[in-house]
Order: C-alpha cells, then sequence, then structure tokens
C-alpha cells in the first residue's frame, strides 16, 4: 500500500493537529491556578444572588452550623 507524497503530507498535517488538540487539553488541565479561579467563581456564584448578596439558603445553612458548634461546645464543658 503506497501512499503518494500528498497522501503523506496530509497525514502528517491530520496527525499534528491532533497532537495540537492534545496538547492544548493537557495544557488546560495542568493550569491548577485557574481551575481554582474558575472553581472559586462558581462556587461563589452558586452561594450568592444576583446583586452579590448571600442566598437565604446558604445563611440558613450557615446558622444550623454555628449552633450546632455552640451547642457541642456547651455540652462538652458540662
Amino acid at each position: 500500500m503506497s501512499q503518494t507524497p500528498q497522501e503523506i503530507q496530509a497525514d502528517i498535517e491530520r496527525q499534528r493537529e491532533a497532537l495540537a488538540a492534545t496538547v492544548d487539553q493537557l495544557t488546560e488541565r495542568l493550569d491548577v491556578k485557574s481551575r481554582a479561579t474558575a472553581k472559586a467563581q462558581e462556587l461563589k456564584d452558586r452561594a450568592t444572588t444576583d446583586d452579590g448578596t448571600p442566598r437565604p439558603e446558604v445563611l440558613g445553612a450557615a446558622a444550623g452550623v454555628v449552633v450546632a458548634l455552640v451547642v457541642l461546645v456547651w455540652w462538652r464543658r458540662r
């Protein structure tokens, strides 16, 4: 199965493009700082309303955790 020089060149170009795409994907995965920043922004967006105030359910959960900690500390000191 012999290939013409044009077919070989086209195959090389396809492989080069595939390799470049793979390198781009690896670079994106290894960029920890940008991934952490994006995750922090996602969590902030989920925890706040459009005007930047905390969502009521987040405030309720935080209040519940504080109350549970206070009760636990009080109970341990008794």
